[in-house]
């Protein structure tokens, strides 16, 4: 989310990316790790780098030719800084015919673990995630932009429990996913998800267009939780569901080791639930609490 407030912000690097770039956005947890054609492309740029340990971290910004050949790592948020080292690599790219030749990489190999689809006959639901209030007033940039983001997920129906909605019922399994993964505070960075036991309640119920619910999650150590209201509309037409709206407000408290600035004590979050319908290329996404597990994700 710093990233896209501060570098991608910048109009000069929004330029570069659509006229001279071909960009690429990836979970690097996933594809360091891949064992697939995808992957050894990715290590074979990230090897170049300093980030070349494959079992830390490989975050940051790879400016690559089409053969592989790494031009530019950077993990730094000057936009100004990024574009003048944007603009010197791709001068040297005009000026070196080597640079541009490459031959096309087939894919021959996918990586089920981490190359997930969605549910077919499922639904693809966006989930979107805002604290209200309770951050002490600053004047750091960096830190305002964590203060008012808005995070982005998905939430993935399986076609069982989406024929259980057409009927009127909330599957238990949808009602579980949909707490241990998704009510949670990722607005900062990458959250911890809910432990099964940690669910204390959640509750989620049709009456005709109306979703009504309640959750209660407390983590093992009482340092994190939420607390909150569902509400919502649901609309089905001819056996299809046109409509899936539900906002889980309530309070939150505690913080993760990557979400670390939370505000004191506990403090209002809303999370809003909509169906996907295919227009935003983050619709294709797979789950955060899916990675690397999408059994586990869900489970019946």
């Amino acid at each position: 989310m710093l990233d896209r407030a501060s570098t991608f912000a910048h109009p000069e690097i929004v330029k570069l990316l659509k006229t001279r770039i071909v960009p690429v956005a990836i979970d690097q947890a996933n594809q360091r790790r891949q064992k697939d054609t995808e992957g050894e492309f990715f290590r074979k740029i990230a090897g170049q780098s300093p980030r070349n340990d494959f079992s830390q971290t490989t975050q940051g910004f790879y400016l690559a030719t089409p053969a592989g050949k790494l031009m530019l790592y950077n993990n730094n948020r000057d936009p100004e800084k990024v574009l003048r080292l944007l603009r010197e690599q791709l001068n040297e790219f005009d000026e070196d015919p080597l640079l541009q030749k490459a031959d096309v990489v087939r894919r021959e190999s996918v990586d089920k673990r981490y190359s997930q689809e969605p549910p077919r006959g499922g639904l693809i639901i966006r989930v979107r995630s805002k604290v209200l209030d309770g951050y002490e007033p600053t004047t750091n940039k960096w830190r305002r932009i964590f203060q008012t983001a808005l995070s982005r997920d998905n939430l993935w129906i399986t076609a069982r429990e989406a024929e259980l909605l057409r009927q009127g019922n909330v599957a238990e399994s949808f009602a579980q996913r949909l707490a241990l993964f998704h009510l949670v505070d990722n607005t900062r960075g990458e959250p911890l998800m809910w432990r099964p036991d940690e669910v204390r309640m959640i509750e989620l119920k049709i009456d005709g267009e109306r979703l009504t619910g309640r959750a209660e999650i407390v983590s093992r150590d009482g340092s994190r939780g939420f607390e909150g209201e569902l509400y919502g509309k649901l609309k089905i037409e001819s056996g299809v569901v046109q409509q899936f709206d539900l906002v889980a407000l309530g309070d939150c408290w505690g913080e993760g080791p990557f979400t670390r600035g939370a505000p004191e004590g506990r403090f209002p979050l809303a999370i809003a639930f909509e169906l996907a319908d295919g227009t935003d290329i983050a619709d294709s996404l797979s789950p955060q609490g899916a990675r690397g597990w999408l059994e586990g994700y869900l489970k019946q």
